[in-house]
């Protein structure tokens, strides 16, 4: 046991924990955007399809996000950027929390969407600076189980405070991320670079080079239309693209569970409380077992990984079209609850190969823009399909998941190659550095 929890938590610098705390704290209070929908439908009268558009509202303003954080946490630094984002979210959702016409919700929703975002990129450069290469994979694996820890404690927090007060669930969400916020304040120092590093020359052409040559075979180089890499290069990234493709319909699916599942259990006659059970029941799994997982899947191909973890999502949802009682869910919970857990490591490896170390950052961002973009489109959509459709919805989630699996397979094989080819060419180029250090 003493061993496991070294190699699980030790070695990790103290900055990291304080960021870690901030996160845990952050996501434990952040469970009133879960339950807009219901507050819409219930306190609001909207009806489904106009709560799924103030709810898609979220989404698209978390897409605006993403990429400000990206960009702010370069030029401001990471804690200044996590200090505004938190502060931001703070006010908006006491403002949401004394809101009552539909128009002001949807516009707040947005800007909360903006706020809530604006912190992924700058925790996780944050992390890169200050925790050493050989150990950031155990960081971020701690990330990713401080995150559904915290969701699982605000599920079930937030299930019995819609029941008892909508204005209470808004207020303490607010009250939670401020209390993140001081922790950062308090104990979080810069970890922005200094100016000295930023301004070391980068073979800018070099790493555009590193691209063009990581291409399939057969692609010719086109001369007079390389320019300076930049945001640009990885939005023109096919590879990667197709790969930020699956992600996005993998994480359509995942959003189901905080957007459109509430409504179907309504409709069902379960209790607030209930949803807050099965969500906290995916958050339980993943806390337990999180851990566990890489040992599983390491000696397997990630496209493989990737293909079998989105089957298991879209046969969990799909067992939602014969739901009618609380076990059926939390049974269909269990399984895509595990599709969810094999598909983190192999998602952020992946992320992590494509990108030229130069432009990690903004890999990262348009990377991180397929979960607001799903936080759009799932609940826009969604919304729609589950009022028409009514429980077919469930089969059209099931059908594009099984889709998805498919599409896994089929780009696993480029993608390996592509990262095969920048591993060869990074290592090309770090020979002549080295005789040069020599």
């Amino acid at each position: 046991m003493r061993r496991w929890l070294h190699d699980t938590v030790g070695g990790l610098p103290a900055t990291f924990w304080y960021l870690w705390a901030g996160l845990l704290i952050n996501r434990a209070g952040a469970f009133a955007m879960l339950f807009l929908s219901l507050y819409l439908t219930a306190a609001r009268g909207a009806s489904e399809s106009l709560a799924g558009a103030v709810v898609g509202a979220y989404g698209l303003g978390g897409a605006a996000g993403v990429l400000l954080g990206g960009v702010l946490a370069d030029r401001w630094g990471r804690r200044a950027t996590l200090l505004a984002a938190h502060l931001a979210t703070t006010a908006l959702m006491v403002a949401l929390a004394f809101s009552r016409h539909l128009l002001v919700i949807a516009v707040l929703s947005a800007l909360v969407g903006v706020a809530h975002s604006m912190p992924g990129p700058a925790f996780v450069a944050a992390i890169v600076d200050v925790v050493p290469e050989e150990r950031r994979s155990r960081a971020f694996n701690l990330q990713f189980w401080a995150f559904n820890l915290g969701m699982a404690v605000a599920s079930l927090l937030a299930g019995v405070l819609a029941e008892a007060s909508f204005l209470a669930l808004f207020l303490v969400d607010a009250g939670a991320t401020l209390i993140a916020a001081l922790v950062i304040a308090a104990k979080v120092p810069e970890t922005l670079p200094d100016a000295r590093r930023a301004r070391r020359p980068v073979d800018h052409l070099g790493r555009a080079d590193q691209l063009r040559r990581a291409d399939q075979a057969g692609r010719a180089d086109r001369p007079g239309r390389v320019r300076r890499p930049g945001l640009h290069t990885a939005l023109t990234d096919r590879v990667f693209l197709a790969f930020v493709g699956l992600t996005f319909v993998l994480a359509v699916l995942t959003m189901q569970t905080s957007t459109i599942m509430p409504l179907a259990m309504r409709a069902d006659g379960l209790r607030p409380s209930a949803y807050g059970a099965v969500v906290a029941l995916g958050g339980v799994l993943i806390v337990v077992g999180q851990l566990f997982v890489p040992r599983l899947i390491d000696r397997h191909r990630k496209d493989h990984v990737l293909a079998v973890s989105t089957a298991l999502l879209a046969a969990g949802f799909a067992a939602l079209a014969v739901a009618d009682e609380l076990w059926v869910y939390l049974a269909a919970a269990v399984v895509w609850t595990v599709g969810q857990m094999l598909a983190a490591p192999p998602n952020a490896q992946i992320n992590a190969d494509l990108a030229p170390p130069e432009l990690r950052a903004r890999y990262q961002s348009v990377f991180y823009l397929a979960f607001p973009a799903a936080s759009f489109v799932a609940p826009t959509l969604g919304g729609v399909s589950l009022q028409y459709l009514g429980e077919r919805h469930w089969l059209i989630v099931g059908a594009l998941g099984l889709l998805a699996a498919g599409c896994h397979l089929l780009a696993g094989p480029p993608r390996e190659r592509r990262v095969a080819a920048l591993r060869r060419t990074l290592a090309t180029r770090r020979e002549p550095a080295l005789a040069t250090d020599r």
